[in-house]
């Protein structure tokens, strides 16, 4: 299918559908995969090496097993009739993005703190973010929610719009798989330091320019947007960008703590563990809800941009027909 019509039917088809809970998603899929290859590959007497070759092995097979078993998935279906294979690979690019999901989990935070129920939204925002919830209150609640916000915007909408983009549907299914492993082994504790070090590189690597594409994206959008600064969202991406523990996270993060001029970051608690971190935007006032419904917004605004910004980018990336090839 061209890719310059893929890209918008997997938007409208996510925004119609959203993620429903009770559809097979390939992701599920890719976690039990990465589930059962670490049950696999993994010994209690393991040397640091060999976890680490293991979990190397593990996270570029599951990788190359996404990419390669999507293609010949569209690759059949297409054998069946184009019909079948159009839709089928609509399918799997909607599966990909995450825009109308992340819209209504946000939301959904958004009504319990309207309605003042502080648990029920502290039980929805932990559906959407790792930190611990329980003791949060509605300024810390409010950061989780933009910060998260921004982050997404890029790992689960504009990173897969840029994917696919360049590879098709296999391309973007590949980086959910990195970005699938990173989030299940990618972490830097005892237990996943050296088995998950591969899987955190593939997807600091993999999101090093949809993450700055983002930012720059929230710098133009807050141009066009009420209640946002650009030059402030600008600056402080400048500033800010590289002192989130994360290569890529802090990229959008700082973008939106200027663009809406609030400030973000500081310290989380993980497993009833502290974790200390740098402030981004600090010279900003906290986070507010009205701030967070801009968050919202404003990211609306940079998957439309992030939209446009795919369609150009797969007409120039698709390989034209050579004239007089299809005679």
């Amino acid at each position: 299918m061209n890719r310059c019509s893929l890209i918008p039917a997997a938007w409208l088809l996510d925004q119609l559908a959203g993620d429903p809970e009770w559809l097979p998603h390939p992701v599920r899929l890719i976690g039990f995969a990465t589930a059962r290859g670490e049950v696999a590959l993994r010994r209690p007497d393991q040397s640091e090496l060999s976890e680490f070759v293991s979990g190397a092995a593990l996270s570029l097979a599951v990788v190359a097993t996404s990419y390669q078993a999507t293609r010949q998935l569209i690759r059949l279906a297409n054998r069946l009739s184009p019909a079948v294979g159009n839709t089928v690979e609509v399918v799997l690019a909607w599966n990909c993005l995450a825009a109308r999901n992340l819209e209504q989990e946000a939301t959904s935070v958004v009504d319990a703190l309207d309605s003042g129920d502080l648990p029920l939204a502290r039980h929805r925002l932990a559906r959407i973010v790792g930190r611990d919830t329980q003791h949060l209150d509605t300024q810390e609640i409010c950061r989780a929610l933009i910060e998260t916000l921004a982050e997404s915007a890029s790992d689960g909408i504009l990173a897969p719009l840029f994917y696919m983009a360049l590879g098709g549907v296999p391309l973007a299914m590949a980086y959910k798989a990195v970005n699938t492993l990173d989030s299940m082994i990618g972490h830097a504790d005892e237990r996943y330091f050296y088995f998950g070090k591969v899987a955190a590189r593939l997807d600091d690597s993999a999101n090093y320019l949809p993450a700055r594409l983002t930012a720059a994206a929230i710098v133009a959008v807050s141009n066009v947007h009420e209640h946002c600064d650009p030059v402030a969202a600008w600056q402080t991406w400048r500033r800010d960008g590289d002192k989130h523990k994360s290569p890529n996270a802090g990229q959008p993060e700082s973008a939106m703590a200027g663009a809406l001029r609030v400030r973000l970051g500081g310290d989380n608690t993980y497993g009833g563990e502290l974790v200390r971190a740098a402030h981004i935007g600090r010279e900003f006032s906290p986070p507010s809800l009205p701030k967070v419904k801009s968050a919202l917004r404003l990211v609306s605004v940079v998957t439309l941009l992030g939209l446009a910004c795919g369609v150009l980018l797969s007409a120039c990336a698709q390989p034209r027909e050579a004239p007089g090839a299809s005679r």
